[in-house]
């Protein structure tokens, strides 16, 4: 496998809908695109952000569809797989392939809650159908399914196994899989209230929940820290942090739906059993958004 181009912020997109919960692709699009041009360096679409357990398989290929021409080459896209089981997402990844996807971040079955060996021999199999770079997502906190640094050791003779979304939220993990496996893997932080941490600790880069509301701010951490002007990136993640927290919350997407509607960049229409947020959670993220939206620094804010 060619030297992995996957560096920097890679957004979890969100999927868009209208009203009657049919599918926005013309709202995913904008927002795809707004991403892009603030900065991004990758595109990953329906992930658990994207409401992927809502949506058909024909779905998600259109989603994936719809951010490769959107993209149209400026940024790789990765499609997530995250079917319940093992014949299923196969079947997504041959389409996906088709589509000419960049890659796949991979989760465990959503369901069943796998040990490490059926979890590794799940990667391997996805690995061989898609013969290109796969991100393995590590979340035992949301999945209960946790593959350890050992484990990796285990999986890096597998060619397209090329990266980790680390979301254990134990961010020794990300010095313990250097020591163990150096560069074998990049490393993505996928803990919003973790990413100052893990890019101090060498991370490549950020698989960002906020980030898709305020991606200009978060690249422009990432471009700090990477510089080395640890004063200036700190002060950024300060004033981003209590945006971050709500992305480590069980209601991730209603929060961050919530937080693209205040801010101007997105609708808040969600599939069911999801709802929007009401009462007391609503003022309270609400508060937040306007807090940080006044106190916005301004020589990075996104643009429009």
């Amino acid at each position: 496998m060619q030297t992995l181009p996957w560096r920097g912020v890679f957004p979890a997109v969100t999927t868009k809908f209208h009203a009657d919960e049919s599918l926005d692709l013309e709202g995913t699009a904008r927002h795809i695109d707004f991403q892009i041009r603030n900065g991004i360096h990758g595109v990953v679409c329906c992930g658990s952000l994207g409401e992927a357990s809502t949506l058909t398989l024909e779905e998600k290929l259109a989603v994936a569809r719809c951010a490769l021409e959107t993209s149209a080459g400026r940024v790789p896209v990765l499609a997530t797989v995250s079917e319940t089981s093992t014949r299923e997402a196969l079947r997504f990844i041959d389409g996906a392939n088709a589509l000419g996807v960049a890659g796949y971040m991979v989760m465990p079955s959503v369901i069943y809650v796998a040990d490490a060996r059926e979890a590794m021999a799940n990667v391997r199999a996805f690995a061989g159908a898609a013969q290109r770079p796969l991100m393995v997502y590590n979340n035992p906190v949301a999945y209960r399914v946790d593959l350890k640094p050992e484990h990796f050791a285990e999986l890096a003779d597998c060619e397209f196994v090329a990266a980790i979304k680390e979301s254990s939220g134990d961010v020794t993990r990300i010095t313990d899989l250097r020591n163990l496996l150096g560069d074998r893997y990049r490393l993505f932080m996928g803990v919003d209230d973790l990413a100052f941490e893990g890019l101090a600790l060498g991370c490549d880069g950020l698989l960002a929940g906020v980030g898709c509301a305020f991606p200009r701010e978060t690249v422009t951490m990432f471009d700090l820290m990477q510089a080395g002007r640890w004063d200036e990136a700190r002060a950024l993640y300060r004033w981003m942090t209590p945006l971050l927290h709500l992305d480590v919350s069980t209601k991730l997407v209603q929060n961050l739906k919530l937080i693209d509607l205040l801010v101007g960049v997105g609708s808040e229409h969600m599939r069911r059993p999801r709802l929007p947020l009401v009462g007391a959670e609503r003022e309270r993220v609400t508060a937040l958004v306007q807090a940080a939206l006044a106190t916005r620094p301004a020589y990075c804010q996104s643009q429009p």
